[in-house]
This record gives C-alpha cells, sequence and structure tokens, in this order.
C-alpha cells in the first residue's frame, strides 16, 4: 500500500516543481521582454513609445532615415540591449557552471580571479598590443581582445583548478583563497600595465577595470555573438554531468560519466563566456554568484533547469544594471559595474551569513 502512495506523492511534487518552474520561467521572460523595450526608450534622450515602433517599423522595411530617434535607438540602444542579455547571461551561465563544478555555491568568476585574469590579458592586449603588433600588422582588429580574454580566463580556470585539485579532489578553502591571490596578482600586473600606458591607454583600462556597455556597437554584437550564443545552447548539455558531480567525482565516475571530459567542457565553457563577455563591457563582478543562489533557491539545485534560468536572470539583472547606470546620473553616465557590485556584496555577505548559522544551502 505504501509503494503506490509514494509513487503518488512523488509524481504530485514532481507536476508542482514542473508547474512552479514554467510560472517563474514566464515571469522572468516578461521582465525582460519590459526592460528590453524600457533599455530602447530610456536614457539621456527620452524616446516616446510611438516614435520607437516607428523607427523599428521603418528599420525592418529598409527604409532609410537619419533622424535623430533613429540614430539613438538603432545604432546606441539596440546593440547596447543586446549585448546587456548576452554579457548578463553569459556571465551567470559561467557562475552556474563553476558553482557546480566546484560544488559551492560561492565560487563565482569574479571572485576566484577568472574576471582578473580574462581582465589583465584584456588591458595586456591594449597596451603590449600598441606598443609590440600594432607597428606591424596597422590598426589591431577587434577580434585580438576577445582573444586576449579568453586566453587570460582560460589561463586563470586552468590555473586555479590545478591548485585547488589534489588526487582528484577540489579543496574548496584552498579554491576560494587562491581566487582571491590569482586576482590580487591580476591587479597588481594592471597596476603595472597602467603605470606603462599613455593617456588613451589608461583610459580603456579604466574602463575594463569598472565595466560599462558606453561603447557597445553593431561590431561588437558580430564578433561576440558567434561565442557566447552557441555556449548558452551548448550548456545545458551538461546538465547531467553537473548533477551527478553534485555527488562527488567518484560516484559520478561509478555511474558511467566521463568525469574528466565534463570538467574539461565546464572549463572552456566559463573561459569562452568570461572571455568574451570581458572583452566587449570589461570586468563586471557578482553576476555569476547572484543570480545562480537565486535560481537555486527558487527552482533547486537540479542544472537542467539552473542553467537555462540562470542566464535568463544574468541578461535581466545586467540589463536592469545597465538602465539604472544610464538613468541615474543621466545625462552623465556610471560604470555598470558599480552597480552590479552594491547589488552583489551585500548579497554575498548574507549568503555567507546564512552559511554560518547553517540555514544556508
Amino acid at each position: 500500500m505504501s509503494e503506490p502512495i509514494t509513487s503518488g506523492l512523488i509524481a504530485t511534487l514532481e507536476r508542482e516543481r514542473k508547474r512552479r518552474a514554467g510560472l517563474v520561467l514566464a515571469l522572468a521572460l516578461a521582465a525582460l521582454a519590459g526592460l528590453a523595450l524600457a533599455s530602447v526608450l530610456r536614457g539621456a534622450i527620452a524616446v516616446p513609445p510611438g516614435e520607437a515602433l516607428d523607427v523599428l517599423l521603418r528599420a525592418f522595411r529598409g527604409a532609410g532615415s537619419d533622424g535623430r530617434h533613429d540614430l539613438v535607438i538603432l545604432n546606441i540602444r539596440l546593440p547596447r540591449m543586446l549585448l546587456a542579455m548576452m554579457v548578463g547571461a553569459g556571465l551567470a551561465l559561467s557562475g552556474a557552471i563553476m558553482q557546480g563544478l566546484f560544488r559551492n555555491p560561492l565560487a563565482d568568476p569574479g571572485l576566484v580571479g577568472v574576471l582578473a585574469g580574462a581582465a589583465l590579458a584584456a588591458g595586456a592586449t591594449i597596451v603590449l598590443g600598441d606598443a609590440l603588433l600594432a607597428p606591424a600588422l596597422g590598426k589591431l582588429p577587434f577580434a585580438v581582445l576577445p582573444a586576449g580574454a579568453f586566453l587570460g580566463g582560460l589561463a586563470s580556470t586552468l590555473l586555479l583548478y590545478a591548485i585547488a585539485t589534489r588526487q582528484g579532489r577540489t579543496s574548496i578553502a584552498t579554491m576560494l583563497l587562491a581566487g582571491i591571490a590569482l586576482g590580487a596578482l591580476a591587479g597588481a600586473l594592471s597596476g603595472f600595465l597602467a603605470f606603462l600606458s599613455d593617456d588613451r591607454q589608461l583610459r580603456d583600462l579604466a574602463f575594463w577595470s569598472l565595466g560599462s556597455l558606453g561603447g557597445a556597437s553593431w561590431t561588437k554584437v558580430v564578433a561576440v555573438a558567434p561565442i557566447l550564443l552557441p555556449l548558452m545552447l551548448a550548456a545545458p548539455f551538461l546538465a547531467r554531468g553537473l548533477n551527478a558531480l553534485a555527488l562527488g567525482e567518484a560516484e559520478a565516475f561509478h555511474l558511467g560519466l566521463k568525469v574528466q571530459r565534463i570538467k574539461a567542457m565546464a572549463i572552456l565553457l566559463v573561459a569562452l563566456a568570461v572571455g568574451a563577455s570581458v572583452a566587449v563591457a570589461g570586468m563586471i563582478g557578482f553576476v555569476g554568484i547572484v543570480v545562480p543562489h537565486l535560481v537555486r533557491l527558487v527552482l533547486g539545485p537540479d542544472h537542467r533547469l539552473l542553467l537555462p534560468a540562470s542566464a535568463l536572470g544574468g541578461a535581466i539583472l545586467v540589463l536592469a544594471a545597465d538602465l539604472l547606470a544610464r538613468t541615474l546620473a543621466s545625462p552623465a553616465e556610471l560604470p555598470i559595474g558599480i552597480i552590479t557590485a552594491a547589488i552583489g556584496a551585500p548579497f554575498f555577505l548574507w549568503l555567507l551569513l546564512r552559511r554560518d548559522s547553517g540555514i544556508g544551502p
């Protein structure tokens, strides 16, 4: 008698979980659509909704116009909106993957030095690329910057994993301490690059350190979309492996999973996402820890839901932060990294207090 009752209870709980997940995802999509609309309409120059719709319809029909609203919407706000959504999704997805890989909700590309490593490589590309490569190659193509940031993020991730892993086991305490050390070292080297740079390079380095989408353009959208969009499509295929890794690497291996292949793919995806995001937006911290943790609290730890929901939540957070950065001090613009840090730092402290009190995940 008890077995049918248990099976029925499990089926009921599973239906309730799916219903709640569907409702949460529908609300998140509605919030993202609303923020995207606000991002197009709001800013230093307000655009009425009817005028914005007219601009978009004319652009869709191919009817050209050089009006002020056409320029603002088509050349500035649309690419900026798309970049904000892609960068936010990439950073949140990276955080969710790292938390699954290290089996700890405190893991985050910003906190463990991966973001700083990517920014350092981007800074080195700015300063040393001008000095060493530009004389021979002329003006460096934009693709060099994402490539440099990717290599920096990949090197930081591999180094962190090598330091924190001994005899097939990853030490969370070692990971966090090593991440702090790597971040400090990357910061020191970035300071040295700032010392070597000229005025233009110094402004570019300041951009990377504070984070901003002020330089958004269709060129950058086209450059990073082939990197970030396939990553978002490929990440859900890691869900089963990350779910198994939550039990431990030995247990995942006995379940028949190729653990090393899963870890290598996870590291590659994180490095690509972080590198591409840093290349176009600089250092935007705390997205990778705030969003996956909130999603985990609402939808649970199943990575089949956690990964796509984190990508959606990251897009919402960065789009909202960018909208605040453009409107709080209009017509001036705040660095977006300040907004995300103001949200993420208190959240991180709250998370630590919950864990210390024994009520956190």
